[in-house]
């Protein structure tokens, strides 16, 4: 897409992008910090990631064996 931009649409584009992006309301980490560790400790629980999933709905548990004669 770049290759078939001129140097002056790019640097256009660019802008458009800075612009935009000054634009944007920024919060302090400081603040936002103990929000995110309540939803993530919120929603622990229930992740599998967490939990773990029990064998019998894991999709990637081995159905069966190959036996070999």
């Amino acid at each position: 897409m770049a290759r078939d931009m001129s140097d002056k649409e790019i640097l256009k584009m660019e802008l458009d992008q800075l612009k935009v992006e000054v634009n944007t309301p920024r919060i302090a980490v400081s603040t936002t910090a103990p929000e995110i560790i309540a939803f993530v400790e919120g929603l622990s629980a229930e992740d599998p990631l967490v939990k773990g999933v029990p064998e019998d709905k894991n999709p990637f548990k081995e159905k069966g064996g190959c036996i070999i004669t």
